[in-house]
This record gives structure tokens, sequence and C-alpha cells, in this order.
């Protein structure tokens, strides 16, 4: 039962999360002002309280312990002091170091620490730096997304502590596709509000295609430079990062993965 409803409390975060980058392309559902001002700081609410009670259920069903909690706190402090310092010391283009961390323990721990760790790593990030507004929710949504399809990859079934070549070349190929793609998802959040050029911009009379062909434009021109930082930025710190950090985070999973059993 206690399984059932954690998949359904990360289900519905992710419903809710589709449901607000889809926007744009629902002229139906499409408001102005959608996720913008308090309805943003109701939807960041909304979320928090779902990775809090997912935490919870998790935690009562024993699909976290206790430990696993406290390392990904650890792990969400760690994130939030390196975003600090890129926010001190601005990198080029979107070129961050907060996203290799969350590629990481998705990787090693599994979808749901994955999707809990880029959520509360970009709320804590954001409390830290006075990063909070509208473009929060988006931002916890994406960077859950993130650590939960690195779980994808397979690393969690993986027998050894090392990282072997060709999962060093998945997680590079991994981080750099989501250079791309966080900042393609997250333009989302205010692109529609935007005006200038017609071809590049919203327009309410659009079809779900033309709306689509708007947007790859308006991408293309705008953010496929900055992104290609991010993705770069990724691939360079993973290659760095990743043989020591997946060793290390591979032998505290071991360490918390273990279950008594009375002697008969």
């Amino acid at each position: 039962m206690r399984r059932v409803l954690s998949a359904l409390i990360y289900a519905l975060g992710a419903a809710a999360g589709l449901l607000a980058f889809a926007t744009p392309f629902i002229p139906a559902v499409h408001a102005a002002g959608a996720l913008q001002g308090e309805r943003a700081a109701l939807v960041t609410t909304a979320l928090v309280a779902l990775a809090l009670l997912a935490l919870l259920v998790d935690l009562q069903g024993q699909a976290l312990n206790a430990k696993t909690v406290a390392l990904l706190g650890t792990l969400v402090a760690i994130a939030s002091v390196l975003r600090f310092i890129d926010v001190a010391f601005p990198l080029p283009g979107g070129f961050s170091p907060v996203f290799v961390p969350i590629i990481l323990s998705g990787y090693v721990f599994g979808a749901r620490f994955g999707f809990l760790m880029g959520a509360l790593t970009l709320l804590a990030s954001a409390l830290v730096t006075g990063g909070v507004g509208p473009w929060l929710p988006y931002q916890m949504f994406a960077a859950g997304w993130v650590g939960l399809t690195a779980a994808w990859l397979g690393g969690r079934r993986a027998s050894a502590v090392a990282l072997s070549r060709g999962e060093l070349a998945l997680l590079v190929v991994f981080s750099a596709a989501w250079g791309f793609f966080y900042g393609a998802i997250m333009n989302l959040y205010f692109w529609p509000f935007l005006g200038g050029a017609a071809e590049l911009s919203w327009q309410p009379d659009l079809t779900p295609a033309q709306i689509l062909a708007h947007y790859a434009t308006f991408y293309v021109v705008t953010s496929l430079g900055w992104d290609a930082l991010r993705a770069l930025g990724n691939v360079v710190l993973t290659l760095l990062l990743a043989p020591a950090t997946v060793r290390v985070l591979r032998r505290f999973r071991r360490r918390f993965d273990f279950e008594v059993v009375p002697h008969a």
C-alpha cells in the first residue's frame, strides 16, 4: 500500500510539472500570467509539500532509510554550495557545477533519490542565493527530472564499485544532452509572455505544431549557444568528477543496503 501511495505522489508531481511546461502548447489551457507571482508561490509550496510527503511515505515503507535521507541532505547542501559559488563567480554561458552531482546521485541511488536531490537542491540553493521567483518551481521540476532520468541509465544495477569506461561514456552523453534539455525546458516558463518578431513569439491563434515551430526558432536564435556552454561544462565536470564520486557513492549505498536476517 505504501509503495502505491509513494508512486502516486511522484506521479502527481510529474503530472503537475508536465502540465506546467506544456501549457504554452495547449492554447485552451494557457492563460496570461500562468504560474507567475503568487501562483508560482503556490506551486512551489505544493511541490515542496509533495517532496516532503514522498520522503515520509518512503521512510515508512523502507524505500529510503534514515541514513539515505541523511546522505540526501548532505548532498543537497554540497550542491547548494556549488551553486552559490556559481552565482558569486559567474561562469560563461549556462555552465553550472550544480547538475553533475544531481546526475551522479540519481545514477547511483535511483529515480526517487535523484528526483528529490534535484528538486531540493534547486530549492535550497535558491534560498541561499536569493534566487526565489516565478521561475523556481520550473527549476525544481526540471532539476528533479535530471536526477530521475539519470537512474534510467541503470547505474544502480551495476555490481562493481568502480565506474567502467562504458558507464563514463554514457554519463558524458547524458550530461551533455541535459545541458541542452534543461535550457529548452526552462525557456517555456517565460517564452509565451515575450514580445518580439512574430515568427519567434507565442500567439494564441497558432496550432500546437505552429507553436512548436515558433519555439524551435526562438530556441536556436536565443538559447542554443548559451546551453552549448552548459553542455560542455557538464561534460568536463563529468569526466573529472564522475569516476571518484561514483565510487564513493556506491560504497555508501552498499553500506546502507543491507538487511538483518535472524539466525534460524
